[in-house]
């Protein structure tokens, strides 16, 4: 849900926005937020991580004349002819489209670059060749590296500890460059583990939200990496589809820069875990298997707590979600989609 002032200002005007990563996670999201406030939306996607049912989902939730402002482009943006296409008469641009995930960067550093570096780069040229009103972008709390501080200040940071790290601090290099150079300002949401609806549960890079999740409604094991005191900025995602809308339409003078996206709470994994068992007891489900301990994972930091003071006072940020409203809201989604696989299957 968005705060009163942004829908109105979404009700002034309709533009034409640019979803790169349309069927995946956060991308969905936005996509159907701007759809239902009657934006026209461009969506790209080569379905490498995203999902056709995502935007099957989407649609389902509007009413057909809102879905009919929707156009997707399948396509990639490692192919820049692709990110020419697709920004054709585009007024904003929100960037979403990326190869996630610590672990699969450090499996195989070369893709991930190929896609968060090689890609960005051509969204930007793009973007600047057509002219657009606003470029966002996700970036990442792993940009943070080994800097020991907490909260975490945007212009203090550390060494990046993994390959996504890298290619997710190069690009804010980029959109510093390309301000420099050509006079666009690129503005990047260093997102601090979104979590929510349409966020995969399966596969070997699942976050650890949704695959928690859906191992407690299987009633399957729940594996914590570490002793279980690593702790977390987790951020629902509505927080982060207001962040992107504002510093879409932020002045002039607020654009450019780099904003963290989350709630300024911190969990532990222990403290998370609980979370999610007592959310899956609300909707009338019991979990009572211990959970299991496992080495820490290569590449991951300790702790991470994010100072949101920055989005708060440039852009107005203000998360409406903390992180036992999320779960709650968030548990509804992962138990309905868990029936309809189960439904599916048989």
């Amino acid at each position: 849900m968005l705060p009163d002032a942004l829908r109105q200002r979404l009700r002034l005007r309709q533009h034409t926005w640019l979803v790169t990563g349309c069927a995946g996670f956060i991308g969905s999201n936005l996509l159907e937020t701007l759809l239902a406030h009657d934006q026209n939306v461009v969506g790209l996607d080569n379905f490498s991580t995203g999902h056709p049912f995502n935007l099957r989902e989407v649609k389902s939730t509007l009413e057909a004349t809102q879905w009919a402002r929707f156009r997707f482009i399948e396509g990639d943006i490692r192919d820049a002819a692709a990110c020419a296409h697709a920004m054709r008469g585009i007024d904003h641009v929100l960037h979403q489209a990326a190869l996630g995930s610590v672990p699969r960067s450090i499996d195989d550093p070369i893709t991930s670059n190929a896609v968060n570096v090689g890609g960005f780069v051509n969204m930007l040229v793009a973007a600047r060749d057509a002219g657009v009103s606003s470029f966002t972008y996700a970036a990442s709390s792993s940009t943070y590296g080994d800097h020991p501080g907490l909260p975490k200040v945007e212009d203090r940071i550390g060494k990046p500890l993994s390959p996504y790290a890298v290619t997710k601090y190069v690009n804010e290099l980029y959109a510093d460059v390309f301000a420099r150079c050509y006079g666009m300002c690129a503005t990047g949401l260093r997102y601090f583990n979104v979590f929510g609806k349409r966020q995969d549960p399966n596969g070997a890079y699942a976050a650890v939200i949704p695959k928690w999740a859906a191992a407690m409604i299987r009633d399957e094991e729940v594996a914590i990496n570490g002793d279980g005191m690593t702790s977390r900025d987790f951020c629902h995602v509505d927080n982060a589809v207001q962040a992107n809308l504002l510093a879409a339409l932020a002045p002039e003078a607020a654009r450019g820069q780099v904003y963290n996206v989350a709630v300024g709470d911190t969990t532990t994994l222990l403290e998370l875990y609980a979370g999610l068992r007592s959310a899956l007891a609300e909707q009338g489900l019991q979990y009572n298997r211990a959970p299991v301990h496992r080495p820490p994972r290569a590449g991951d930091v300790q702790h991470s707590l994010a100072d949101i003071s920055r989005a708060a006072q440039a852009l107005g940020y203000a998360p409406r979600y903390r992180i036992h409203e999320g779960l709650s809201i968030s548990m509804q989604w992962y138990l309905q989609r868990e029936r309809q696989l189960l439904g599916s299957a048989n």
